[in-house]
């Protein structure tokens, strides 16, 4: 069998992680499988890529965002190579991969829904041009599948899968307080990039208005992206206590040290699909806070392993971190439960075995 993967880069974000995760996973479980890999950027967060040993190709894009260089390139590789399906992750490589798709009859899985937004793109080059062409549309969230209307027939739903392994290894957390002069009893942190998908704005002011009553806890700002307009939020008493951190490599170190993990999102223009950065926190035992949107509520199982919240609600923010803070128990209990919903319903070998049996079947017919 052989898998021809289209994405646009592997810059540190969730559905690149997936297929970083599953690339691996298909070595160690099927090494039968011949792989390649087609980015239309040298952008590589994941280095980890390289030691798969899978051949990496670039088609990259000159000045326009829609270079039509690329069609005839990702052609030429595909005739190539002779894959026998197409898996693509994003929706401008699957509009660059239909022509080979349909000239060299390849199927093609199209893996470009990772959202679940209230509203979706209608243009004639979203989903609606590209699922047509697609001969499965796999989602990583049932809210997913609703929010861009996927045909029934040929849709389906695979969970992120969790390697335990990514955190073997981790850097003892007094070594990771010391580097970023973290000395407070407590830390609280939020993995997300600096856009506006994401709501910085309701955590920052959540810790302002935690660090007016009490000065044990730091709170973390991790992400890749312009960070700038949220320092000016921060208050001149606080500057010490809510620290950005910017793009780490070895995040889950530092989210290990965390005794709580955050993310709230801007629901005016994104819906979560199921977040690595909850994923992550919680296979650390962390009790996680979300924003109630989107495949979150796949994840977080409101009072059980976390709170759900309402959107843009930084008192309610405020409120459960606080409460988290002043119950260890509940804490404790929350970061347990937290871990074993990950193995049951995100284990890696689970996501990996799903993905290999739709392969199987796309082969067979």
């Amino acid at each position: 069998m052989k898998i021809l993967f289209f994405i646009e880069s592997l810059r540190s974000g969730g559905k690149e992680r997936r297929l970083i995760e599953l690339i691996k996973g298909l070595k160690n479980q099927h090494p039968n499988i011949e792989m390649e890999l087609v980015l239309t950027r040298e952008d590589i967060h994941y280095q980890e890529v390289f030691e798969t040993g899978i051949k990496i190709h670039y088609t990259i894009r000159k000045g326009l965002k829609k270079d039509p260089r690329v069609f005839l390139q990702f052609y030429k590789i595909a005739k190539k190579f002779k894959p026998d399906i197409i898996h693509v992750w994003g929706n401008m490589v699957a509009i660059y991969a239909i022509p080979t798709k349909v000239l060299l009859r390849i199927p093609m899985i199209n893996n470009e829904i990772t959202d679940a937004p209230l509203k979706v793109h209608q243009g004639l080059l979203s989903h609606r041009l590209t699922f047509p062409f697609s001969d499965k549309i796999i989602a990583n969230t049932f809210a997913g599948l609703k929010s861009y209307n996927a045909n029934e027939e040929k849709s389906l739903v695979i969970y992120n899968g969790f390697d335990f392994n990514r955190i073997n290894n981790l850097t003892a957390k007094e070594n990771i307080k010391g580097q970023f002069h973290i000395n407070t009893k407590f830390v609280v942190g939020m993995v997300a990039s600096f856009s506006e998908l994401k709501d910085y704005k309701t955590y920052i002011e959540a810790a302002n208005l935690i660090l007016e009553e009490r000065q044990d806890v730091c709170f973390l700002c991790i992400g890749s992206g312009d960070d700038s307009a949220y320092k000016k939020m921060v208050a001149t008493a606080n500057k010490d206590k809510i620290l950005f951190l910017g793009s780490q490599q070895k995040v889950e170190s530092i989210m290990n040290c965390c005794d709580i993990g955050v993310l709230t999102s801007n629901i005016k223009v994104h819906g979560e699909g199921i977040s690595n950065s909850l994923l992550e926190f919680s296979s650390l035992s962390k009790p996680v806070i979300a924003t109630n949107n989107g495949g979150t509520i796949e994840l977080i199982e409101d009072l059980k392993n976390g709170f759900l919240l309402f959107p843009f609600n930084s008192l309610e923010l405020f409120n459960k971190i606080n409460l988290l803070l002043n119950d260890e128990e509940t804490r404790i209990e929350m970061g347990i439960n937290a871990k074993q919903i990950v193995k049951n319903k995100f284990g890696i070998d689970r996501m990996v075995e799903k993905f290999y049996l739709e392969y199987k079947q796309l082969c067979a017919e």
